[in-house]
């Protein structure tokens, strides 16, 4: 990895803000929330701040008097980054610790390593990071945004601002990667755009020399990069260092999740589009109050980004369900949440979709200013239209799949 993990300002407040908060006390009588995230090793940048965001939804939860008369329980393991260890925890969070719930997973490989043993114990899931879309199925409920969701508002929006239809895809080299450059191209070519060119990395690939010397022959209009990960970011570095950024436009759909853009300088971040669900510089009551809360229980608002937001979104929502079915039976709390449930959180209005177990979302467009996402439009309560077209859970609830949706 290139980029030292002392560079990202969430991991480093991370460090300091876990020991702000009081320590959960565990009681005989608890409801136990398990999670699993890389709380170590190449991704913590992701996953510091998710355990934090879940930590501070569990505390005011608790504060507030708890679920139903009882207090959350949080029983959490770090992977490590570690594909196998999403596996090993996944089996003792149902087996050995009989947790009521469980949040966890940031890549698609880390989801998809727990889902079935949730599933066949009846043990019921949050994902809550963007992905590819098309997992279907009643076990769990996903709160990220989906292509449809993000790329869809995306593309459109970075091609106009760049003035022109020709555009250059790199991109991750593994699922969410491949899926997400096939619906990158869609969208290009239903705003009459052309893809010229797409080009596909390994997670581990920080040198980009020979890529940057390809995009400028082929001079598109607009270079669209899902790439991910701090070997990845080195991209947004070296497009600065060979003079391209003021050339040719940039729009990602991963740079930011995890506070990238607060690690690239403004000269060389400055500019690129982006669109997710959740941006610091929200001017909303509601996300006031959550940095505020942040900043109350970890010193400063610094390490928030988007999958932190969602994992706090997630278990919030959770907790609502929880209170609507009066229980945590697993049965229970899905009829509560398939009843077309909202909350409202610091990204927005998060309504589950009963039919994909999705979440309806805002999504804002936004433009890297200054090591801050600059908002320039919102688009409201967008639905997963994406999953929707291959799953629905309301007509066939055991079904059990992740499809690739045909694009």
């Amino acid at each position: 990895m290139t980029i030292k993990r002392r560079d990202f300002i969430a991991a480093s407040a991370a460090l300091a803000g876990t020991l702000a908060l009081p320590k959960i006390v565990a009681a005989a009588d608890t409801i136990k929330l398990g999670s699993i995230l890389d709380t170590s090793g190449i991704f913590d940048a992701y996953g510091k701040p998710m355990d934090m965001a879940m930590r501070l939804a569990v505390k005011e939860i608790n504060e507030a008097g708890g679920l139903n008369g009882k207090q959350i329980e949080v029983v959490s393991y770090d992977t490590q980054s570690d594909m196998a260890l999403y596996t090993q925890f996944g089996q003792q969070l149902v087996r050995r610790d009989k947790a009521d719930v469980v949040h966890g997973g940031i890549l698609s490989a880390s989801r998809e390593a727990i889902r079935q043993t949730m599933r066949k114990a009846k043990t019921l899931y949050f994902y809550n990071v963007l992905y590819e879309g098309g997992v279907c199925d009643r076990n769990i409920f996903i709160n990220g945004v989906t292509p449809a969701q993000q790329v869809e508002a995306l593309v459109p929006f970075a091609m106009e601002r760049a003035g022109g239809n020709k555009v250059y895809i790199l991109a991750a080299d593994y699922n969410y990667g491949q899926i997400t450059a096939k619906w990158i191209q869609k969208y290009v070519e239903d705003n009459g755009g052309e893809v010229i060119a797409v080009d596909f990395f390994p997670l581990d690939v920080s040198d980009f020399g020979s890529t940057i010397a390809k995009i400028q022959g082929a001079a598109p209009d607009l270079v669209i990069a899902p790439l991910v990960g701090g070997a990845h970011l080195s991209f947004f570095r070296q497009w600065a260092a060979a003079g391209m950024k003021d050339k040719i436009p940039l729009a990602s759909t991963t740079m930011g999740v995890g506070n990238e853009h607060k690690v690239l300088t403004p000269e060389e971040g400055n500019g690129i589009m982006v669109a997710y669900n959740y941006s610091q510089e929200l001017d909303t009551p509601a996300n006031k109050a959550f940095k505020q809360a942040w900043a109350d229980a970890y010193g400063d608002s610094s390490a928030i980004h988007e999958i932190a937001v969602s994992n706090y979104q997630g278990v919030k929502t959770w907790a609502e369900a929880v209170k609507k079915a009066g229980s945590t039976d697993r049965d229970a709390v899905i009829a509560a949440l398939e009843s077309g449930l909202s909350i409202e959180g610091p990204a927005g209005k998060v309504t589950v979709d009963p039919k994909t177990h999705h979440a309806t979302l805002d999504v804002h467009l936004m433009v890297v200013e200054d090591q801050g996402m600059k908002v320039i439009d919102t688009l409201p309560q967008r639905p997963p239209i994406d999953t929707q077209a291959v799953c629905d859970l309301v007509a066939n609830p055991d079904d059990n799949t992740q499809y690739e949706i045909k694009i």
